[in-house]
């Protein structure tokens, strides 16, 4: 299978995986937040509901912004948008380890979906990268 169609199947799965678990905080935020990893969510007066719409709101833009760059056939972006949006989930797992949260969720969906798009980016930039144009030689001039 070419690098080519690899780089767009893996891609499509992070935008439809990304879109779905960002869907999911924004229409049933208390019953996705366990999945995150976190121990527990706030309690009392405090609403926490907002606060994971929000970062399911989030997700929701970062899979687009995927999306849109691969429709379009901006490869090269999406190479370099993968990279930065990988800081998401290292994001992720480092808050969830911070917040003595599960390490098995923390560095088996955050840190492999990061390090997966970490990889994925840079097998993009490899698919896209230039090759030296050889140098150009002067046409022979009439005598």
């Amino acid at each position: 299978m070419p690098l080519k169609k690899i780089n767009t199947v893996l891609t499509a799965v992070f935008v439809l995986f990304i879109l779905w678990f960002g869907t999911e905080f924004i229409l049933s935020p208390e019953t996705t937040a366990p999945g995150f990893g976190l121990p527990s969510r706030p309690s009392g007066d405090f609403d926490g509901d907002g606060f994971l719409v929000v970062k399911g709101i989030r997700d929701v833009v970062l899979a687009l912004v995927l999306g849109i760059l691969l429709v379009t056939g901006h490869r090269r972006a999406l190479g370099w948008v993968l990279l930065v949006e990988s800081l998401a989930a290292f994001g992720d797992m480092a808050t969830v380890l911070a917040h003595h949260g599960s390490v098995a969720t923390a560095l088996g969906v955050h840190g492999l979906t990061a390090t997966l798009m970490v990889v994925n980016g840079l097998l993009m930039a490899r698919e896209t990268r230039t090759t030296a144009a050889p140098a150009a030689t002067p046409a022979p001039q009439p005598v």
